[in-house]
């Protein structure tokens, strides 16, 4: 009886062990982003659900009741992780270590804001991540969800939040997901990663245009685009005014399409890989993040073994 307690004992120890060397592979399978190296993770989670619901545009509470303009359920498999940045380094460096990575995976982004456009921090900690750590100031966090293909065909969304807290202390939520075979998620177009965007950016004004154009803005299409043979579509849309006629109000979407190209132009950006166009209110899908006067960025990248010439 002793001897069998004895061996079963030692099977436990190296089932164990087995086990934790393991770990470390098994949580890389569920992850495919290298970790921020000056952060420290503080809780991962398992994200394993038929029916995982993403946002993808701004949030708010009804009463009890979460609400979104555009959201999605997706069978998913993947991780949840919280980091706290080091002394010394922002939410922001993090921010820019992944959003490097996921543009040289070609990754698409589905939506993105910051500040208090996203919504209140506390109903992003508490109603979507389940996680009060999260809960910082309203005009010091930023949301993104991008979506890639990996070397394998799988798809994977990521999903990505910083916020400031009131003590000052900055977080990181990071959520890699893979999605099922059968996912239908509009944005991840299959074309091998080319596409990139849309970047969002609302304008206003009739003869003098002004836009909602920050310095983070800059960095991710910066970023989508620092391939020299991927084309810059700039697509300018505008809403339709009373008593306005349908040239007058491309005529004003024109004049935006045209004022951004100039402002990237000035940022590095070549006119010479701009494509401008003007759809103005021919396309009707107004959303609080897609306002009927807006810009949409979209960087299309050659093919594999093609110049950009297309």
């Amino acid at each position: 009886m002793s001897v069998c307690s004895s061996r079963h004992s030692l099977s436990s120890r190296l089932a164990l062990t087995l086990f934790a060397s393991l770990l470390p592979w098994l949580q890389a399978e569920a992850s495919v982003l290298l970790a921020f190296p000056q952060a420290e993770l503080e809780e991962e989670r398992v994200r394993s659900s038929s029916s995982y619901r993403v946002m993808l545009s701004p949030i708010r509470e009804v009463g009890s009741e979460l609400r979104a303009e555009n959201s999605v359920r997706l069978a998913v498999e993947g991780s949840g992780q919280l980091f706290r940045m080091a002394p010394g380094i922002t939410r922001q460096d993090a921010r820019r270590w992944y959003l490097e990575q996921l543009q040289n995976r070609g990754a698409s982004i589905l939506f993105q804001c910051s500040g208090r456009e996203c919504g209140r921090s506390n109903v992003w900690a508490n109603q979507v991540f389940d996680l009060s750590t999260l809960y910082g100031r309203d005009a010091q966090q930023e949301y993104l969800v991008a979506g890639f293909e990996d070397g394998e065909g799988g798809r994977w969304l990521v999903v990505l939040y910083t916020v400031t807290r009131g003590n000052q202390r900055e977080y990181l939520w990071l959520e890699q997901l893979q999605l099922a075979d059968d996912a239908v998620l509009p944005g991840l177009d299959g074309e091998g990663g080319r596409l990139a965007g849309p970047v969002i950016v609302p304008w206003e004004g009739s003869v003098s245009v002004s836009f909602e154009w920050g310095a983070e803005s800059q960095r991710i299409l910066d970023s989508m685009a620092s391939d020299p043979n991927a084309r810059i579509v700039i697509a300018g849309f505008s809403g339709l005014e009373p008593g306005e006629t349908l040239e007058a109000a491309t005529d004003r979407a024109e004049r935006a399409a045209n004022t951004m190209s100039d402002l990237l132009d000035r940022s590095g950006l070549s006119s010479s890989r701009h494509i401008v166009r003007a759809i103005g209110p021919l396309v009707r899908f107004s959303t609080p993040e897609r306002p009927e006067n807006r810009i949409e960025i979209l960087v299309i990248r050659p093919p594999e073994g093609s110049s950009g010439n297309e």
